[in-house]
């Protein structure tokens, strides 16, 4: 997408900035519900959260907007405010957990704040993203003590968001945020924060191969390893050495070559995620947590779009394991089943145009009922569905 020449410098620098970034895109959630409880409880972000939450979340409400916190990697951490903002906004992907760096959904106040390091407001057609060119939004930069960007408060709506006051009003609300960070760090002169723990975490969805990560620390695993783990996570009771063999190997009488992928295993788990423990008599995983689990505790809690934003394709494709093929259809099923049951229009939207969805005909008849009669999408769904039937 070419920068328009009538932008303002600002936003058309941000727009080249933007280009290889996909417009029609949908934010990934980065951070799954340990990190976010994590940042909101701890570290910078936990000291500012509450200051901002009192001095804007009553006018952003009353002005039918919504307020955001996002961490230094344009992370959103927090978002809360008038209920119809907060549910429309998750159709851009503007939730808890999804990563609006600009170098990731392109010019947005948040990212660009960020990336900047100084308040930005953006108006609705400025944005780069095509789903949020309904909104417009402010963003400040929040700072510690030390004059480091640790995050940026934002407020996102109608074009209030970008009101002559707006700006002084979510300044003066991160100053008020940054003197709490410097009296903390006056508390504590000497000793360092210390940055929440997050568990290791397993990359199981959209790849051939699982990706282990751990901190700030990240491993791509081999094939054979990734179907190991992703079946035992999926396994919390554990699996005897014969059934894991099966589910893995497809052949109870490959335990002597699991045991040995085992034995590699433990060392990658050792070096990479010390936390993680692979036991043996049942063979059992712990201390790793999955971007399975992380879409379907979405699905529970009942935040449908959410967990499709989550949701990067199904789990290790390439894999033929019988435990994994298992894997990956109970997703797939749980959440066609969560859809069909209860899925509004841009979660159902969002699902036909990932790869599973967009050849199940029921999921897309659901779509067809759930759009207004005269939806220019409808007339898409409807093609897609006769291209169905004929093949």
């Amino acid at each position: 997408m070419r920068a328009d020449p009538g932008l303002r410098p600002l936003v058309a620098e941000s727009w080249r900035r933007s280009a290889r970034v996909d417009p029609d895109g949908i934010p990934a959630v980065a951070l799954d519900d340990d990190a976010l409880e994590a940042a909101r409880r701890a570290g910078p972000l936990g000291t500012a959260l509450p200051v901002v939450r009192r001095l804007l979340l009553d006018d952003a409400r009353a002005a039918g907007c919504i307020v955001a916190v996002a961490d230094a990697a344009g992370r959103l951490v927090w978002v809360d405010g008038a209920h119809p903002t907060r549910s429309a906004a998750e159709g851009m992907g503007f939730v808890p957990g999804a990563d609006w760096a600009e170098e990731h959904v392109g010019t947005s106040a948040p990212g660009t704040a960020l990336r900047l390091g100084r308040p930005v407001q953006i108006r609705a057609e400025e944005h780069y993203a095509t789903a949020v060119k309904a909104y417009s939004c402010t963003a400040v930069p929040l700072r510690d003590a030390s004059g480091s960007v640790v995050g940026a408060v934002d407020l996102t709506g109608d074009e209030r968001a970008v009101e002559r006051h707006t700006l002084p009003l979510l300044a003066a609300a991160a100053a008020a945020a940054e003197a709490e960070l410097a009296l903390a760090a006056l508390r504590s002169p000497v000793t360092v924060p210390a940055t929440p723990a997050v568990p290791a975490s397993l990359d199981l969805l959209g790849s051939d191969t699982a990706v282990l990560r751990s901190g700030a620390r990240s491993v791509r695993l081999s094939e054979r390893h990734s179907e190991i783990l992703a079946v035992l996570a999926a396994s919390p009771a554990g699996l005897a050495a014969a059934d894991l063999a099966v589910a893995v190997y497809g052949d109870a009488r490959a335990v002597t070559t699991l045991r040995a992928e085992v034995v590699r295993l433990r060392r990658v788990l050792a070096d990479h995620a010390p936390d993680a423990r692979l036991a043996s008599r049942p063979y059992r995983l712990t201390g790793l947590r999955t971007d399975v689990e992380s879409v379907l505790s979405a699905l529970d809690r009942g935040a449908r779009l959410q967990a499709v934003g989550r949701y990067t394709g199904p789990v290790l494709p390439g894999s033929a394991s019988p435990g994994v093929d298992d894997l990956r259809d109970r997703v797939r099923a749980r959440f066609r089943e969560a859809l069909l049951a209860d899925g509004g229009v841009d979660a159902l939207s969002a699902w036909v145009r990932t790869a599973d969805g967009a050849a199940d005909e029921q999921v897309l008849r659901a779509l067809l009922a759930a759009l207004p009669r005269r939806s220019p999408r409808r007339a898409g769904v409807v093609t897609a569905i006769e291209a169905i039937e004929r093949s």
